[in-house]
């Protein structure tokens, strides 16, 4: 009696179990659709025009690509860009961590402020952001006057591209850590500090080991950005050929006046920035992932 009782209710359970199978599994067309959609949208807004721009950068051949990037006005906006990047890299870096640490580890007055203002070049146009600047440190701006007559050139010069780079870039490694650094918890730090250690032998010898992976892939977002960057630096570089241009502004230039292979030649070069930033992105969500693996392991 006992055996029949629990076969019955064995094959109950089977059943309500193939009825729910059923119920969450799509049929086979579905699967195929939507994998199809998002295949061909990938193809079509992503390796369509990156196929396009290399075509189009070699349409004339290599004579006339190398010709276009050793050009004067291009080795001055490739300078300029790296000369941004290298600047507001590490400043968004030192920024980032010293925020995340702040906000993860410690109760302080101005704690939410500090959070939305991270947030803040999220919500905000890079076109405003760069008028932001305009207005305070323009001819016409707050502190213009004062800058003029002591022959301090802000806006539309470098100075003012490293500040409109800067802004729109300094959440991105904050953003990438306190996530992190949350889920992390303070249990390894109280560990540390209750067996001596000082504040700084704290962030070395535990903190950042646990956030370096985070740190990278933070970096290289801000990087990919920095190099990018269009809305903001447009409006306060001036377009000044061959002083003010970055990598952006140039390739916009040389579309306008229908020098279209020297265009695409200089956007390839931002093409292969993506394209490496992909790559290196990818390898370090993997080793992250070994590392989380490796930590539970543990």
């Amino acid at each position: 009696m006992a055996g029949g009782l629990s076969t019955a209710v064995s094959a109950k359970s089977v059943r309500n179990q193939q009825k729910l199978s059923g119920a969450t599994r799509e049929a086979p067309w579905v699967r195929r659709l939507i994998i199809g959609t998002g295949l061909f949208y990938f193809v079509l807004f992503l390796l369509l025009p990156l196929g396009s721009v290399f075509v189009e950068a070699l349409r004339k051949g290599w004579d006339a690509y190398l010709a276009a990037l050793i050009d004067p006005d291009a080795l001055s906006a490739i300078k300029l860009t790296l000369i941004v990047a290298i600047v507001s890299v590490p400043m968004n870096l030192v920024f980032g961590v010293a925020a995340a640490w702040a906000i993860t580890k410690f109760q302080f007055p101005g704690k939410r402020l500090l959070i939305t203002l991270i947030d803040l070049p999220f919500s905000v146009s890079p076109v405003i952001a760069g008028l932001i600047f305009v207005l305070v440190f323009g001819a016409q701006g707050w502190f213009g006057t004062w800058f003029l007559d002591h022959n301090v050139k802000i806006i539309f010069a470098v100075p003012g591209i490293l500040l409109a780079t800067i802004f729109v870039t300094f959440p991105f490694v904050a953003r990438e850590l306190i996530p992190l650094m949350e889920a992390q918890g303070k249990e390894e730090e109280e560990a540390a500090i209750v067996l001596g250690a000082r504040g700084w032998q704290v962030f070395r010898y535990v903190t950042m080991p646990n956030i370096l992976w985070g740190v990278i892939y933070g970096v290289v977002l801000c990087n990919a950005r920095a190099m990018g960057e269009f809305g903001a630096v447009s409006v306060v570089s001036g377009h000044i050929r061959g002083e003010t241009n970055s990598m952006p502004l140039h390739v916009e230039i040389l579309y306008n006046e229908y020098n279209f292979a020297a265009a695409f030649a200089v956007a390839s070069l931002l093409a292969v920035l993506a394209l490496v930033t992909l790559l290196i992105k990818t390898f370090v969500e993997w080793k992250a992932d070994q590392a989380h693996k490796e930590s539970k392991e543990d």
